[in-house]
This record gives structure tokens, C-alpha cells and sequence, in this order.
């Protein structure tokens, strides 16, 4: 029979304790805070009526609601009242013994059936757990700050966690209003052991000035729709916090992507935090301030990219989607296009797409109905590369095949005027590679443009080591004409985006491969506690699994990193057809969908 809770105690009521105090009172059960001194006990109920007050103010709870919700809370500095509690959640300080001889004393409190669980972010449950005689009623219930508000709340069963525990505390969470989701006993659990290997990457990214913070911040912001860049992210967090994490997660694993990056070190030791301290990656208006404030990193007004080249006539070479995108793009922009296509029926059907997406805008009211001709009437299709003699730039986005975009830049030296811009929309290829078919690889440059090109706001400009200064200003002075944001890096596999994204979805097939948790798990888990658009298994499926494993092995070809080799579950998916939306099934089945 499953257990009635009624009653339930919270031990530390920090800024997590007391969240988690406020929703039990909330949905009726009757709470015994605990704190070590007067002091802090005090300092808890001040949490609790300002998060209270925060949600009577914008109309969550009545003055009614939260007196009630306040006399269901017992505060206290004696462990023995919490003795009738059927639950007891642990919240204190992030340190294992303080943990372990916290539970060691609930033991001999509680009754026996009575379930004990641990709020903690990354360390040991089982560890925790044999503190006490019966480690079987032991859980992790890792709730997400602020705990009045985040759904998600990751339930941890260790080896010897009984079933009806599992069960009763999940039926529990459930009843809250919470998403519970359930994983195995490993550092980070789910949603912190795939963030924080993503967040690492990211500070080694900018520790070796691949890229500007800026730049990492707005690439993950703009390419994938995420609420924070990463480097933003870990100032919100904190760094220290942060290191420990990673620490403790590295210890565990002995996973390389998850040693904190040295900076990181050198940060917190410099007292660099983050938000708290009032300056961590970035530097803020003062001590807990959201406010960024300009720094000697931050671009100064002057640096907007300026054309050193003029562009009046851009070409397009390809057809397929993204081609057709840029096209829409540049003349939507009221730039002249030239595109070229391998037959009459695929030019023509490239100004049938646009002419359609140009109707869907205009039903929409995001275009007025005359400036639909004036888009169809800059663009000029053609099956002959010939015709790009005259162009100020011209955008590759044909097949992503090496050997034949070496082809097309021969003949677009050939072809094109001296001084044209030759750029490529490659998303894993080296472009020195590309440059390098050319007698002018000064004159070539990556402009990565992200799937739906009309709608994606984010453009990668890439230079290599032979690309003009000039030539990447110009190009990203260009993208700013057309409502894109540019950010600036280097020529190496996966540019910024694909390079912290595909390791995260790399990452996450292999936490499914070891059956630590499920998909829908894996994917909730990403959703409600990161505030990401789409879990990493939905978002699979919708890139294509082979796509995918192709930039993955691109990725681990060029950094030799053995964590970036590609998940053999990844493989064994692609190997058997399953690669996502666009053949029915992937990860998941969509075929009777």
C-alpha cells in the first residue's frame, strides 16, 4: 500500500530548503523546517515570507493563502520534531560528510518506514544513503531553484533504493504539481551532467580565444533558441559553484570534458564568481545585479563592421532548401540575386518557393502585398555558373561533399571578378580546404547560415588562417544589412554551435545507451530544467541521425577528443535506417503519428 504523506521535515532552509519548504505548505502538508542556530532558522522564515510576498504581490496567492500556507510550517532547532514526518528532505550545505552525519542522525529520529531523500546537485546518494542503518528508504529528490516555480525534479534511485520508495515519492512529486523524472545515482544526474559538460566546453572555447563571450553567448542564443548563452549561464550559477560541480563529476566519471576548465579555477580563486560577486565572465552593475555593464572586453561602438567592399549584386550557387532561404534573404534585403541551378525545372522551382513563402508572409501581415514584386523582381535564375562573372559576392550552399565544393570554388576563381567575395555555407567542412582550390584565398570566407535561412537570425562567419581581415568585415557588415546577427571564429570543425551542440546530443545518446535514464526522461529533464526549446532526443530526430553522426565524426576526426566519438547507439541507428522525423523513426516511432 503506498504511504499516505502527511507530514514532512526540511532540514536547512537556505535559499533550496526553504523553497522546498514553501511547496509542501503549499499544497497542504504540514512542515517541520530545521536549522542549526536561531540565527539561521530566522534567516529561513525571512526566505520563505519573501517568496511568499513576491507571489501575493503578482497575484499567485491571496494574503489568505499565504497566512495559511505560513502557520502549516513549524520552524525549529531540534532534530527530534521532525520524529512523526513520513518524508525528511535534506537541503543542507553541498559537502559530504555534513550530509552523511545529517542522515546518520535522522535514522535514529524517524520512523522506520519513514522515506529520508537528499536535495543534492551532484554528490553521491549511495555514498549518503550508507550513513544509515536501512540505505533502502534513501533517495535523491534533486529539486531545481527557485523550487516554488521550476516543475522539474529529478528522483534518484541508488542500487539498493527499494521500488515502493521509488514509486511513492515519484506518485508524490506528481501531486505537487512537479515533473518528476527518474535516474540513476551518477554526478550531475541527468539535466546537470549534460549541462555542465556543454557549459566546460564552452569556457575552454573562450580560455582559447576561438571566440569572443559575446559571441559564444549570442551563437548558442541565436542558433538554438537557448534563454542564456553559456558563459552568461555560469555568472547566474556561479563559478564556483560551477567548479564544484564539474569537480565532483570529474572525480566520479574521470570523464576529460568534465575537468573544469583552469580558468576556471583561476576565476574563483581570483574571487570571480559570477552575478553574486558583481563579475565573473562578464562584469556587472553591482554585487547580484542582472545588469551588464561595459568592460575591457566588451566591443566598443566604434568596432561595427563597416563594408570595405561594394556589394550591390550577390550570387547564390544551389537550390535546395538553404540556397533557396539565402536567395529569400538577400533580396528580401533589397540585395540583387543571380542564383544558379543544375536545370531549368530547379530554378524555376527556387522563385516558386520564395513566391510562396512570400504569400504565407503577406497572409500573415508580415509583408505588404506590393513589396512581393519587388523581391521577385531582384532575382534572376540561371543554369549557368557563367553568369556570376559580374557578382560582388557570391554564397555556395550546394551538397556538403569536399571534392565537389573543391570543384565549384576552381570555377568560381575562374569565373568570378577580382575582388569578389567567395563564401560557403559549409556547416563542417574546412573552408581552407575550399580557399585553398583558389588563386585568391584571402577572397574566401565561411558564412554559415542557419535552417529556416528566412527565419534563423544567426550567421557563423568563419576565417581561416588565409581570409583578409577586410573580407570578414565586409561579410559580416553584410550580414547585419540583411537582420542577421554574425558572430566571429575560427576555421575548425562545428564553428561554435555544432561544436557545443553535437558533443551535448552525443552525450545524452549515451546516457540513454546505458539505460540510465529514458528518452522522455532525458529529454523532460532538458526541457523543464534548462529552459531548453526541445530535449536532445526530439531534437535528433528533427536534424536526422545521420546528420548528426556525420558532423559527430567530423568533430571527434578533427579534436581527437575520445569523448566526442560518436555514441554506438548513434551508429547502430543510422546503420539500421532509423535516422529521426524523415523516415518515420529515429529515437522514437513516428510512423503511426
Amino acid at each position: 500500500m503506498a504511504r499516505d504523506f502527511t507530514s514532512v521535515g526540511v532540514v536547512g532552509l537556505g535559499t533550496m530548503g526553504a523553497g522546498i519548504a514553501e511547496v509542501f505548505a503549499r499544497n497542504g502538508f504540514s512542515v517541520v523546517g530545521i536549522e542549526l542556530t536561531d540565527d539561521s532558522l530566522e534567516r529561513g522564515r525571512q526566505h520563505l515570507l519573501n517568496s511568499t510576498n513576491r507571489a501575493v504581490q503578482r497575484g499567485k496567492l491571496s494574503e489568505q493563502e499565504q497566512s495559511e500556507l505560513l502557520d502549516r510550517i513549524t520552524f525549529t532547532t531540534d532534530l527530534a520534531d521532525i520524529k512523526e514526518c513520513q518524508l525528511v528532505v535534506e537541503a543542507v550545505i553541498e559537502q559530504l560528510p555534513v550530509k552523511r552525519e545529517v542522515f546518520q542522525r535522522l535514522d535514529g529520529v524517524v520512523a522506520p518506514d519513514a522515506v529520508l531523500a537528499t536535495n543534492t546537485s551532484s554528490l553521491s546518494v549511495t555514498e549518503i544513503s550508507t550513513a544509515t542503518a536501512k540505505p533502502g528508504r534513501v533517495v535523491g529528490i534533486h529539486f531545481f531553484n527557485p523550487a516554488p516555480v521550476q516543475k522539474l525534479v529529478e528522483v534518484v534511485r541508488t542500487v539498493v533504493t527499494e521500488p515502493d520508495v521509488l514509486d511513492d515519492v515519484t506518485a508524490l512529486l506528481e501531486r505537487l504539481g512537479k515533473t518528476p523524472v527518474v535516474c540513476g545515482d551518477k554526478a550531475g544526474f541527468i539535466a546537470n551532467s549534460l549541462l555542465f559538460g556543454y557549459l566546460n566546453h564552452a569556457v575552454s572555447m573562450y580560455e582559447g580565444r576561438y571566440a569572443s563571450r559575446e559571441d559564444i553567448d549570442a551563437a548558442m542564443r541565436y542558433g538554438c533558441g537557448y534563454p542564456m548563452g553559456p558563459l552568461a549561464l555560469l555568472d547566474l550559477i556561479g563559478l564556483d559553484t560551477a567548479y564544484e560541480i564539474l569537480d565532483t563529476m570529474y572525480k566520479q566519471g574521470r570523464d576529460r570534458l568534465h575537468a573544469p576548465s583552469p580558468i576556471l579555477k583561476q576565476m574563483v580563486t581570483a574571487g570571480l564568481l559570477g552575478r553574486k560577486t558583481g563579475r565573473g565572465f562578464y562584469t556587472y552593475e553591482a554585487p547580484d545585479s542582472p545588469k551588464i555593464v561595459p568592460d575591457d572586453q566588451t566591443p566598443s561602438a566604434d568596432d561595427k563592421p563597416r563594408m570595405h567592399h561594394d556589394v550591390k549584386l550577390v550570387g547564390v550557387v544551389g537550390t535546395g532548401t538553404m540556397a533557396s532561404g539565402i536567395v529569400e534573404v538577400f533580396a528580401k534585403a533589397g540585395y540583387d540575386v543571380k542564383y544558379v541551378g543544375r536545370s531549368a525545372a530547379k530554378v524555376a522551382g527556387v522563385r516558386a518557393g520564395i513566391e510562396k513563402s512570400l504569400d504565407k508572409a503577406i497572409q500573415r501581415g508580415k509583408l505588404e502585398e506590393s513589396a512581393k514584386e519587388q523581391v521577385l523582381g531582384r532575382l534572376t535564375g540561371t543554369t549557368s555558373l557563367d553568369d556570376l562573372a559580374d557578382v560582388d559576392v557570391v554564397v555556395e550552399a550546394i551538397a556538403e561533399d569536399l571534392q565537389i565544393k573543391s570543384v565549384l570554388f576552381e570555377n568560381l576563381d575562374e569565373i568570378c571578378k577580382p575582388g569578389a567575395i567567395l563564401a560557403t555555407t559549409t556547416s563542417s567542412l574546412p573552408i581552407i580546404a575550399l580557399a585553398k582550390a583558389t588563386n585568391r584565398p584571402q577572397d574566401v570566407v565561411g558564412m554559415h547560415f542557419f535552417n529556416p535561412a528566412p527565419i534563423m537570425k544567426l550567421v557563423e562567419v568563419v576565417s581561416t588562417v588565409a581570409t583578409d581581415d577586410k573580407v570578414a568585415e565586409t561579410t559580416r557588415a553584410l550580414c547585419a544589412d540583411v537582420g542577421k546577427v554574425a558572430v566571429s571564429c575560427g576555421d575548425r570543425a562545428g564553428f561554435i554551435v555544432n561544436a557545443l551542440l553535437f558533443p551535448y546530443l552525443n552525450d545524452a545518446v549515451k546516457m540513454l545507451q546505458a539505460h540510465y535514464a529514458t528518452a522522455d526522461d532525458i529529454d523532460t529533464a532538458m526541457k523543464y530544467g534548462c529552459a531548453l526549446p526541445m530535449g536532445p532526443f526530439e531534437l535528433l530526430d528533427v536534424v536526422g541521425n545521420d546528420v548528426s553522426l556525420a558532423i559527430q565524426r567530423e568533430l571527434y576526426l578533427e579534436f581527437r577528443e575520445p569523448g566526442f566519438a560518436p555514441a554506438p547507439l548513434l551508429e547502430h541507428l543510422v546503420t539500421a535506417g532509423y535516422l529521426g522525423r524523415k523516415t518515420g523513426r529515429g529515437f522514437r516511432d513516428y510512423s503511426s503519428r
